[in-house]
């Protein structure tokens, strides 16, 4: 035990630092949320980043290392860069109009069309091969985000999308102010892009509008972005907690309105409207407080970033610690054996 816990520390100092671009965004925190230890032999992935749900029912979990795992409810399938994935860390996901699954991943992007991978890389017009995260528009563009920029494929290759650089006098960077950690479209029809460490960019086919700091943002670093049924935009960000959007002006939540931690790493809306937060754990917004979700229910590793509700109403969890299951009052770790219903 004593062994793991130097080798968690080592890992924790190693994220810090913020050297190399192939780095998984791992939370800032202490030790604590890495305490729960089981057979890594057994749990679906060590660090699941990604959870999606095709048009067949198929869950896809995306790994930190194990390339990405497909259950069809009734076994489990991985496939990896021996199979013809590009890369064995997977970022994003998503299934375009075709039917097919792509993926971003640190080493290029792929499309699976069931039967074989196509993979695209810097050759193939990508910015970097680093891409971080992956989004495709109702016209069915897919826009990817690099360590180096935005891309969009014109369906056969991808071109650099170039967006211009807020004025932020010292950004607050976890790689590189060109990275996009995320990509939305909102009902409107905007594109919304965050950033590394440069607020968020909003494009309306035409121009761009920047929103940072100086407008109300709660923090420069943008993780991940929502869009709730009421119409609010949702900002997560690295350093500083969430921000609520109404078109005019920003309402900002940290921890001192409930959240867990000040890092946010996913919002989500489910079928009954009420908004998620993977943070130090998972909280529920319960439209002025929060409602934290951890060990005490459950949760036995707090390094949360992914989060879906299936078409059966299931919530799955992403951890550092594996793959977990809710059903509305506790966590139950789910393994590459179980238990899958």
């Amino acid at each position: 035990m004593k062994k793991y816990y130097f080798i968690v520390l080592l890992l924790l100092i190693h994220t810090m630092s913020g050297k190399g671009q192939n780095q998984p965004l791992l939370p800032q925190m202490t030790t604590e949320i890495y305490s729960f230890k089981s057979d890594s032999a057994v749990q679906v992935s060590e660090y699941i980043r990604r959870i999606f749900e095709d048009k067949n029912g198929n869950l896809w979990f995306g790994t930190n290392s194990d390339g990405v795992a497909r259950f069809d409810g009734k076994s489990l399938q991985y496939f990896t860069t021996k199979d013809g994935l590009a890369g064995n860390m997977v970022m994003g996901i998503l299934q375009d109009k075709a039917g097919d699954i792509w993926f971003c991943t640190e080493d290029g992007v792929s499309k699976y069309d069931g039967r074989t991978f196509i993979n695209f890389t810097v050759k193939e017009g990508l910015s970097d091969n680093a891409t971080r995260s992956m989004y495709q528009d109702r016209a069915g563009k897919i826009w990817v985000g690099t360590m180096e920029g935005v891309c969009r494929f014109d369906g056969k290759t991808f071109k650099s999308f170039p967006i211009p650089m807020a004025d932020v006098e010292i950004p607050n960077s976890r790689y590189t102010p060109k990275l996009v950690w995320c990509i939305l479209e909102d009902r409107a029809g905007n594109i919304w892009f965050g950033t590394d460490g440069v607020g968020v960019c909003r494009y309306d086919g035409k121009s761009f509008t920047h929103f940072t700091e100086k407008e109300g943002l709660v923090n420069n670093n943008v993780t991940c972005i929502a869009q709730d049924k009421a119409g609010n935009m949702w900002f997560g960000t690295r350093y500083g907690g969430a921000s609520k959007y109404d078109g005019k002006s920003f309402k900002n939540f940290t921890t001192e309105d409930g959240l867990s931690t000040n890092e946010v790493y996913n919002i989500y809306e489910d079928r009954t409207r009420q908004l998620w937060f993977t943070t130090f754990g998972v909280d529920r917004f319960e439209g002025e407080t929060f409602t934290n979700f951890n060990k005490k229910d459950g949760l036995l590793n707090l390094a949360v970033q992914s989060i879906l509700e299936d078409s059966k109403g299931r919530f799955w969890i992403g951890t550092g610690g594996g793959l977990f299951r809710f059903d509305g009052k506790k966590f139950t770790n789910v393994t590459k054996y179980g238990p899958w219903l």
